[in-house]
């Protein structure tokens, strides 16, 4: 079914995201706070499923999926944080940790957020029109990306107040709770966030069995072969 931003997690996004990290040789341990840690090979980047842990909130939903980068394997401080709630397409986190793993040095930051922005717009989505430098709309006007300022919690390694950063969400029903949300600190590289973006608004069909019933109408379901 398509669109892939609007398809759900269909209720295994731990196992899904999972299964990619362990598939390019990530380690992963139960911790003492009984949530699963995740650990790139180079140990420069971890992924941890929390959901259930704490109250974490973002746009009302239960943050599940927390990840971060540091510099060096062996710094304390981590230098960005990334945080998806349940219901987020887990083939658009899998692709965001892919090209986590394919940088050297994750926690560095090369270009723009034009990536970001280009990367949507490359695949249909539009800029906004009040505000084109930083917001960008999926063709139902469903989904949504912003560059703008972050929830309190969502922490950074650069610890000047009042910076900005990305969000995304779904909202296929307007005034009703988010499908899903994203939120990324001010220092995750912008080619990471675009490798995110472009996941999440591939036009290739996605496996679903449970369709999120606020997209009703709204997705376009081919029987699998």
């Amino acid at each position: 079914m398509h669109p892939r931003h609007l398809a759900g997690d269909d209720d295994e996004l731990a196992d899904r995201v999972s299964l990619v990290l362990a598939e390019v040789g990530w380690t992963s341990w139960t911790t003492a706070r009984s949530t699963l840690l995740h650990l790139s090979p180079r140990g420069l980047a971890g992924a941890e499923w929390v959901r259930g842990s704490h109250d974490f909130l973002l746009g009302e939903l239960p943050v599940a999926w927390h990840i971060s980068a540091r510099t060096h394997p062996g710094s304390a401080v981590m230098e960005w944080n990334a945080y998806f709630t349940t219901g987020t397409p887990p083939e658009a986190i899998g692709d965001f940790l892919l090209a986590v793993e394919a940088r050297t040095d994750p926690a560095v930051n090369y270009g723009g957020r034009d990536a970001v922005l280009d990367a949507l717009c490359a695949l249909g989505w539009a800029r906004d029109i009040d505000t084109p430098g930083s917001r960008v709309w999926d063709p139902g006007m469903s989904a949504g990306f912003a560059w703008g300022e972050l929830p309190e919690r969502v922490r950074d390694g650069d610890p000047r107040p009042g910076l900005c950063g990305w969000q995304a969400w779904a909202e296929p029903v307007i005034g009703e709770p988010c499908q899903w949300t994203a939120a990324f600190s001010a220092s995750v590289p912008h080619d990471l966030v675009a490798a995110f973006a472009a996941s999440l608004a591939s036009p290739v069909p996605v496996l679903r069995r449970n369709p999120p019933e606020n997209a009703d109408g709204r997705l376009v379901v081919t029987p699998a072969l």
